[in-house]
């Protein structure tokens, strides 16, 4: 029997801080110790974590891996590499790759492909398309994390704009429907005025007004109407306006069923720094203004978002390039997503609590994951030991993504992830990433 302590932590978890230690047997949390309390049994491993933070691990709702089809920008393997070194215990994949994650053949290959590959646990999203609500009824919620729905066309063109076919998948899914919304008729409209204006791929900059605000509140608001008229669950994706915010309660995740997630990039980045970064920080929906990105910010503190997440969908930097229209969209960003958040903490624009509650605890909650997400005895031993008194300087070589960029490159972090366990295995310390581990597939309580 394989025992480990962890004594002398920060441990932040239930909102709550306290100085205590955990045991690990085997795969699971065999005690949660207060103070200077001793385990009940000897522990073959002994780990001094005196002034780090012991969290659960993140579970990052929202990544885009690219396996299968899409493997020359990342793998499943690569990206979970850089999840284990960013803190991120779990990841739910989305379903635009080649091909889509949208037939029971399809689904069933990735999540075969990933017991192969995974250093971290997984799930994987059924994507919804204009042709297959029927088959939502059939799948096993035990084992799928939710329904994706694109409610704008994104990179993989999943794009459902039939409202019959809309209005079937939120009375049929059944389970979690995951939302991309973005209206399309307005950034059609959006997108052949400017291109009227400043020819076939107008600036970076503008990126923003074609994929505008408009666009996104338009959509989340009909995605609204529709989970209320289907009494369905609906998480919103990437929130990225003030004006979405509008749309959303202010209550604990246990008293609705309408959630929204916001992603560090849009927690991160504003209009200004298309300047600079240009489109490494092209995504959908778009970084938009200074206001946007405050007032997601403030709403961190509130019940208004639920849930942080990345979007992780990494590009060759070749593929980014261009303008408005012909940069693709997406950036890697799960290696650093942990760290970003932390330095909003260390802003006070967010408690560490509430990072734990939004990165580790609502995650578990709001898909129903069994056993995770909490520091508890008898959970997995999901966890991430965070010193937060280590300052460093992102750079090129430090990048685990295969696409072998981030725009996070030359950011100064006050944080770093010191170790990481999934399931009571070391998987990541020392800079080095356990290349032999394997994950779990994530189960759901239905």
């Amino acid at each position: 029997m394989k025992r480990t302590w962890i004594k002398n932590a920060r441990i932040v978890n239930e909102g709550k801080i306290f100085h205590g230690s955990i045991v690990i047997e085997n795969e699971v949390i065999a005690e949660v110790l207060a103070e200077e309390t001793v385990p009940s049994q000897p522990c073959g491993e002994i780990i001094d974590a005196k002034g780090y933070y012991l969290m659960p691990g993140v579970i990052d709702d929202h990544v885009h891996f690219r396996d299968p089809g899409l493997t020359h920008k990342a793998d499943i393997h690569t990206e979970s590499t850089a999840a284990a070194a960013g803190g991120v215990t779990s990841f739910m994949d989305m379903p635009n790759t080649t091909p889509q994650t949208t037939t029971l053949e399809a689904l069933n290959a990735k999540f075969a492909d990933a017991a192969t590959k995974s250093i971290v646990n997984y799930s994987f999203y059924f994507g919804a398309t204009n042709t297959n609500a029927d088959v939502l009824p059939t799948l096993d919620k035990s084992r799928v994390c939710g329904v994706k729905l694109f409610m704008g066309a994104s990179t993989g063109n999943m794009l459902v704009d039939r409202m019959e076919v809309l209005r079937k998948v939120f009375a049929n899914a059944g389970m979690l429907i995951a939302a991309h919304c973005e209206e399309q008729s307005i950034i059609s409209a959006n997108t052949t005025a400017f291109k009227e204006k400043y020819g076939e791929d107008p600036d970076i900059k503008y990126h923003p007004q074609i994929r505008s605000a408009e666009a996104c509140a338009y959509s989340s608001s009909l995605a609204i109407r529709l989970a209320k008229e289907n009494n369905a669950r609906l998480h919103i994706l990437h929130i990225s306006t003030a004006q979405e915010l509008d749309l959303l309660e202010d209550k604990p995740l246990s008293e609705k069923k309408i959630t929204a997630e916001a992603c560090v990039s849009h927690l991160y980045f504003y209009d200004k720094d298309y300047e600079t970064l240009k489109g490494r920080i092209k995504c959908n929906p778009s970084i938009k203004t200074s206001e946007d990105r405050n007032a997601l910010r403030k709403a961190l503190s509130t019940n208004m978002i639920d849930v942080i997440g990345t979007d992780h969908a990494p590009h060759l930097l070749k593929e980014k390039e261009g303008g408005a229209l012909k940069a693709v969209s997406g950036m890697p960003m799960i290696q650093f997503s942990l760290v970003a958040i932390m330095e909003l903490v260390r802003e006070g624009i967010l408690s560490i609590e509430q990072l734990v509650q939004k990165m580790c605890h609502a995650p578990a909650e709001l898909y129903h994951i069994e056993r995770r997400g909490y520091i508890r005895p008898g959970y997995q031993a999901d966890l991430v030991l965070v010193n937060p008194d280590h300052e460093w300087t992102v750079t090129a070589d430090c990048v685990l993504s295969k696409c072998g960029w981030t725009p996070m490159e030359g950011q100064k972090f006050h944080t770093r992830v010191e170790k990481t366990f999934v399931n009571g295995d070391l998987v990541y310390s020392d800079n080095k990433v356990d290349q032999s581990h394997r994950g779990q597939e994530l189960r759901f309580k239905r």
